[in-house]
């Protein structure tokens, strides 16, 4: 026999007074229903109906209230990009980081920091160039290189599904970049240059430069070389401060290179960890310290070559000593691969533009200029800096033998290219 039909009201107090609800059984199982009614006279004369209800078989219970999200308002761009630097910064280099956080400090955030992420359009990405266009204050390429750090960002929102499209991708977007002119120092500045140096960066100034443009390495691996890198015996240094995978690298020494970094091993501590070109106190020197030498070098060499009526070398950073080193490894007739791969290349294009212009450029020197691109050729060859008595060794069979050779149109042409 069913059970009886019975229910009861249920007071609750609280701060906001009494409120009701019901107790009772329907369709075998128990049930509990909050009443919005003000007494309970009110509530018992709904639990009366209600029971009425579950005995006539139409009483449903009633439905919960939907929850309703509030919207979640877009984030600004200055939200969203500041989460993405955060996050970006740790898998960067210093520096690599440094020009992450300009992008963004400096250029970015100033123009689009309070529009919410769907309100940066490609209208107004090209509304950000033609204002940073008419600041002046940066050139085309360095534009293009922010709306591309925009362009990241935007691409991660797209990714996420914050936004429909990436308003700052495409050519569109950009401006028409400029190729930029990229001084370096010629072969026969280097032997000025390096005389130059000699004096300067507490006695290290000739050692480092002569490591960058003797060996072809990036001024931040020069700095991180430790004495456990240079290995006397087989004339090598192993780069392993690099900001490439390419870049971890063994690179050959030649004597007069080795004999500069002897002199100053030997006035370091013997730990293997000691930097070559550490501070007084064994710390990493700066880059800012190292260009500093660098200027003063090439401002004193300058003064030297006028009195050779050489060209001067022009504004350079450290970089320029690459394609140094790359002319110096085509005046001796090494093969654009090998070369490619001491300067931590992947691709050899860098290298063959180099070893092409190094050539044209021979044919235009001056006699003076000759003897002193002679002079730099015999001291990455044989470890002199003597001009007296130096003779420069031919690219006869024997030596081509040594090392993987340029192939046989090129070394006809740099022949070709000395005799005149």
């Amino acid at each position: 026999m069913a059970r009886p039909l019975t229910g009861s009201v249920v007071e609750r107090p609280g701060k906001n007074g009494v409120t009701y609800a019901l107790r009772f059984r329907a369709y075998g199982k128990r049930r509990y229903m909050t009443l919005d009614v003000a007494t309970r006279k009110e509530a018992e004369l709904e639990l009366e109906n209600v029971l009425a209800d579950v005995r006539r078989g139409i009483w449903r219970p009633p439905a919960p209230t939907p929850t309703v999200e509030p919207l979640r308002e877009d984030p600004t761009f200055h939200e969203f990009a500041s989460e993405y630097v955060a996050l970006r910064v740790l898998e960067l280099r210093p520096r690599s980081a440094e020009s992450l956080r300009w992008a963004f400090t400096h250029h970015l955030l100033g123009h689009f920091g309070k529009f919410r992420l769907p309100e940066i359009t490609p209208a107004e990405v090209d509304r950000y160039k033609q204002v940073k266009l008419a600041e002046g204050e940066l050139s085309p390429n360095s534009i293009n290189r922010t709306i591309a750090r925009l362009s990241e960002v935007l691409e991660l929102a797209t990714e996420y599904g914050l936004l429909a499209s990436n308003a700052a991708s495409g050519k569109r977007r950009r401006l028409t970049g400029t190729r930029p002119r990229r001084p370096w120092v010629e072969v026969f500045q280097l032997p000025t240059l390096l005389e130059a140096a000699e004096p300067l960066y507490a006695k290290r100034g000739r050692p480092l430069l002569a490591l960058l443009a003797g060996c072809g390495l990036r001024i931040d691996e020069a700095l991180s070389l430790e004495r456990q890198h240079v290995n006397r015996t087989r004339e090598t240094v192993t780069v392993v401060a690099s900001k490439t995978f390419a870049g971890v690298r063994t690179v050959d020494v030649g004597p007069a290179v080795l004999a500069e970094l002897e002199q100053l091993l030997d006035r370091i501590p013997q730990e293997p960890t000691a930097l070559v070109f550490g501070t007084r106190t064994g710390r990493k020197d700066s880059r800012q310290n190292a260009r500093r030498m660098l200027d003063t070098a090439v401002a004193d060499a300058n003064l030297k070559l006028a009195k050779k009526g050489i060209e001067p070398i022009e504004k350079i950073g450290h970089h320029a000593l690459r394609r140094t080193y790359a002319s110096l490894r085509c005046a001796l007739g090494d093969d654009v691969a090998y070369t490619a791969a001491q300067l931590g290349h992947v691709d050899a294009t860098f290298t063959l533009n180099t070893y092409t212009n190094a050539v044209r450029r021979r044919q235009k020197l001056t006699e003076q200029e000759r003897t002193e691109f002679d002079r730099a050729v015999e001291w990455a060859r044989m470890g002199t800096n003597d001009d007296q008595g130096a003779e420069i060794i031919s690219l006869d069979v024997a030596r081509r033998a040594e090392k993987p050779r340029v192939d046989a149109a090129f070394s006809e042409e740099f022949a070709r290219a000395r005799s005149l």
